[in-house]
């Protein structure tokens, strides 16, 4: 369980080591709200429109846990050389010529290769759902499966906190160098965990290999026809875009709407990991011993609900108010996911596991995609002219012979004076409590085909 979850927290360094650095890289490089919205909603283009998440379930059923995990650690290495190669060397006003098309190169292929580590972070991820199940399924499977993700919520809480410093004391893509690094270590324990996983089959005298498992294509007629499935997945796609979008926006709100210092912009968002590491194998603990999932979900989506009205909000601007919602956000995001995850078992048969979550994993991919590209474009709708300002001021400084870094900071201090407009969030924010309010609706229902259907959500996980 150590092993894969520290593989995990490299994945989601990684995955939010460019969240906090909005506000530098639009200084620096010119990006516009829309332009950032396309890169950071690329988890989605593969794991959807290419329906890599579908293949990887299959994968992971048929070929087995050890083959997955070290396939998926290496996508992700890939996709991560090609992200940092396009912030460090693509010249920002270059483009590239498409058919329909002329997008900022440098945005294209950060885009691109973001897209491709998430195909390896998300089949990962349902791989390391798999491997828990297996290991602790009768017995703490929610307590694994909290640490596992409070494990992969350090590693987003270090982005948070050190990739702004780091690009500060550096340049912006040293922390994407970095962290790509720190993806070999992962590949390294996930090698190290399937050398441990093929010597446990053969200790306990296993009848098959792994990679024999029986499974049919036509085998996911009976994940698709389970409502109890479906509810799930529909939550998930729900909660985790009203969550995971606001690592993306979060930094830049308390730069924009709590006058944050750009280099400090991950502190305050950078709580909400940290208090999910300690709170989440707290839940899942009681949801081991107590049961009540399907209430501790509903609870969940209550307090997003509230978090998200406090920083919609406009006339409640203090950085007080910041860190009171960040705090609630944190206890939401302990809640829903110590209950969520371990109830796929109770729900789907085990031997669709690996394909049930690789289905919600690329429901929920359908909203990390869609949503940071709505977000982005709504707030460049809802700021005219703003983008256009920065980079006219942006392209002044840079006829100046001015560095990236140096760029950045000029532009920051003209929005601190007044020189230069900051983009006003207060309208786009709507879109996050539209969304925790239709969640709500659907962990209700949950909680009524689990009475109706017998899933057994508000039963203890540990078998006595």
């Amino acid at each position: 369980m150590l092993i894969v979850s520290f593989a995990m927290l490299t994945a989601y360094l990684f995955m939010e080591i460019l969240s906090p650095l909005k506000t530098m890289i639009q200084n620096a490089y010119g990006w516009d709200n829309a332009e950032w919205g396309y890169v950071v909603g690329a988890q989605g283009y593969l794991n959807v429109f290419a329906f890599m998440l579908i293949f990887g379930g299959i994968i992971l059923d048929k070929m087995g846990i050890r083959f997955t995990a070290i396939a998926s650690a290496l996508v992700m290495l890939v996709g991560a050389a090609i992200k940092y190669y396009a912030v460090a060397f693509i010249e920002p006003s270059a483009t590239t010529n498409l058919i329909f098309w002329a997008p900022r190169a440098q945005v294209f292929w950060a885009a691109s290769g973001f897209a491709i580590f998430c195909v390896g972070a998300e089949t990962a991820g349902i791989t390391v759902s798999k491997i828990l199940v297996k290991w602790f399924k009768g017995k703490e499977l929610a307590l694994s499966m909290g640490l596992e993700m409070a494990s992969a919520r350090l590693g987003s809480a270090i982005a948070l906190f050190g990739s702004p410093r780091l690009a500060s004391q550096m340049n912006i893509p040293s922390p994407i160098l970095i962290s790509a690094i720190v993806i070999l270590i992962g590949l390294i324990l996930f090698i190290i965990y399937s050398a441990m996983d093929l010597k446990l089959d053969k200790e306990i005298g296993a009848v098959k290999e792994e990679q024999e498992e029986e499974f049919r294509i036509s085998d996911l007629k009976y994940i698709i026809k389970n409502p109890g499935f479906w509810y799930i997945a529909l939550l998930c796609v729900l909660f985790y875009s009203a969550v995971f979008p606001f690592y993306k926006y979060g930094p830049d709100l308390m730069v924009n709407k709590y006058g944050v210092d750009p280099s400090q912009a991950g502190d305050i968002p950078g709580w909400l990991p940290i208090g999910t590491i300690l709170l989440t194998p707290v839940f899942g603990m009681f949801y081991d011993r107590k049961g009540k999932g399907a209430s501790i979900m509903i609870l969940g989506a209550v307090l997003l609900i509230g978090v998200h009205i406090l920083y919609y909000l406009p006339s409640l601007s203090e950085v007080s108010v910041a860190y009171i919602a960040v705090i609630f956000l944190g206890i939401a995001f302990s809640l829903v996911p110590s209950a969520m995850w371990p109830s796929v078992p109770k729900i789907v048969e085990e031997r669709y596991l690996g394909s049930a979550y690789a289905l919600i994993f690329y429901i929920q991919n359908i909203g990390l995609m869609g949503i940071p590209i709505l977000v982005g474009n709504v707030l460049d709708m809802k700021n005219p002219g703003v983008a256009d300002k920065i980079d006219a001021a942006r392209e002044m400084y840079r006829n100046n012979g001015l560095k990236a870094s140096e760029i950045s900071e000029k532009i920051q201090s003209m929005r601190l004076s007044g020189e230069l407009p900051n983009f006003d969030y207060t309208d786009t924010w709507l879109i996050f409590v539209g969304l925790t309010i239709a969640a709500l609706f659907l962990a209700v229902g949950l909680k009524y085909t689990d009475r109706k259907r017998g899933y057994g959500l508000e039963m203890p996980n540990i078998e006595k």
